[in-house]
C-alpha cells in the first residue's frame, strides 16, 4: 500500500507532490512518483528532468517520506498511473489539475478524467495555492 503521485515540473505537479508526501506521512506509508516524459523529450528535457528529479528526492528525504521515482518513456500519463497503481496496491492516487475558465470547467482534461474514471483506489486532485 502507498500512494501514487503524477508529477511534472509545474505549480500543480509540485502542489500534487506536496500533497502526497502530506498524506504519506500521515499514512505512514511511501510515495511512488510517476514521470511520464514525452516520446519526443530531447536531451536537454532529460537533462532538466534529471535535476528536477533531485529537488523531488531532497523534499522527500527531508519530509521523512519513503519514496520511489518512475520515469516511464513515451508512456500515456493516465495509463502510468493507473498502472503504477494497480503494481503498488496503492491507497489513493493524486494529481494536479488545472484552474480553468468558465468554459473549461465544463471538460476535465482528458487525463485527469482518465484517472478519476478508471483508478482502481481514490483519487486526490489538487491545485495550486494562489
Amino acid at each position: 500500500m502507498g500512494i501514487v503521485v503524477g508529477y511534472l515540473a509545474t505549480p500543480e505537479g509540485r502542489a500534487a507532490l506536496g500533497a502526497a508526501a502530506d498524506e504519506a506521512r500521515m499514512r505512514d506509508v511511501p510515495v511512488v512518483v510517476v514521470v511520464s516524459l514525452r516520446p519526443d523529450a530531447s536531451p536537454d528535457e532529460r537533462a532538466s528532468l534529471d535535476a528536477e528529479l533531485g529537488k523531488v528526492e531532497r523534499k522527500l528525504t527531508k519530509r521523512e517520506v519513503a519514496y520511489e521515482i518512475r520515469v516511464r518513456d513515451g508512456g500515456d500519463v493516465a495509463d502510468d498511473l493507473i498502472s503504477a497503481a494497480e503494481e503498488t496496491g496503492a491507497s489513493l492516487i493524486v494529481i494536479g489539475v488545472r484552474r480553468r475558465s468558465p468554459v473549461g470547467k465544463l471538460i476535465l482534461g482528458v487525463n485527469a478524467q482518465r484517472v478519476l474514471f478508471d483508478a482502481p483506489c481514490p483519487v486526490m486532485t489538487v491545485k495550486p495555492t494562489a
